[in-house]
């Protein structure tokens, strides 16, 4: 009787959402927007751009500001913010003798330190707590467009560009000696990271968004040696954590881009300590294993 009980209450706690719409709404574009995430953040793990992925989500704030005060929608303003910053750290680069993590400091804080000046001087309708966290929960339906076009605009450049992102993030000086464009493979991957920024904007946020786009893959890294695996990883990780983060959001009157994170972080440390292979736990145990006693070198006396 008492499983019977348990399992009732276990069904309305799943299907209790499904009654609001904005629920509705809030669940399948969070995990839409995982989805899209995920699959950037294996090859920003490999290419080691969470820094760059922080920078383009600060950048994109003037964006915002100027589309909604120009009542144009908000995707533009930010794709072109971000993707310019991106621009501009690769021509300070070249033209400074400035490390790259120096320059893209400079430039993400200026352009951050911009949007927050210029919200408070333009006339617009911005919220700076849903820039900044994300409002998943409000969405509507003209952001939802936008953030499906940014989304499916990015998993398909991906598609179409996988084999070549792959081995540019992996290996680039090998990409560059079969006669690969290293310099249109920076740019194309810096324009999918803006996409999925704008795609992830209105679910986690600006400040939410980098882990959105980094713990996924360090997940699929920890867990496989495998670039596909590791990719299936990353995605069922990140879309569990989007979804099951709104339910938790909706039954604890929780943020759900915040939910959505600490959920996403809880795995990683799941995978960091439990990983089969590269796990805390799994290291320890090899190097139990490989100090025991029985493989100490014995010392043999002769006794002739």
């Amino acid at each position: 009787m008492s499983q019977v009980v348990v399992a009732s209450a276990l069904w309305d706690w799943l299907v209790e959402p499904f009654q609001y719409a904005f629920l509705v709404r809030a669940i399948w574009v969070s995990a839409f927007v995982g989805l899209v995430c995920a699959v950037l953040s294996c090859y920003i793990t490999l290419k080691g751009w969470s820094l760059m992925g922080d920078a383009i989500s600060h950048a994109v704030v003037p964006g915002v500001v100027v589309a909604y005060a120009l009542n144009i929608p908000f995707a533009i303003g930010a794709f072109v913010f971000g993707f310019g910053a991106t621009v501009a750290i690769g021509y300070v680069k070249s033209k400074t003798r400035l490390k790259e993590d120096a320059v893209i400091g400079i430039v993400f804080t200026g352009f951050f330190a911009l949007g927050l000046v210029m919200i408070t001087k333009i006339p617009s309708n911005v919220d700076l707590f849903h820039i900044l966290f994300g409002n998943v929960l409000g969405i509507s339906r003209s952001d939802i467009i936008q953030t499906l076009i940014a989304g499916c605009l990015t998993l398909i450049i991906i598609l179409l560009r996988r084999k070549d992102l792959l081995l540019y993030c992996f290996d680039p000086n090998h990409a560059k000696a079969i006669g690969l464009r290293t310099g249109v493979m920076y740019y194309t991957l810096l324009c999918v990271l803006a996409l999925t920024i704008v795609a992830a904007l209105q679910t986690a946020g600006i400040i939410l968004v980098i882990a959105m786009l980094v713990t996924p893959g360090s997940i699929g890294y920890l867990l496989s040696d495998r670039f596909d695996q590791m990719l299936l990883y990353s995605v069922g990780s990140s879309v569990f954590a989007c979804v099951f983060g709104t339910y938790l959001s909706y039954h604890f009157d929780l943020s759900t881009g915040g939910t959505i994170v600490v959920v996403l972080t809880a795995l990683f440390i799941l995978a960091m300590f439990f990983a089969p292979k590269y796990g805390i736990v799994a290291q320890a145990l090899r190097q139990r294993l490989h100090h025991s006693p029985d493989d100490e070198p014995q010392v043999v006396v002769d006794q002739s």
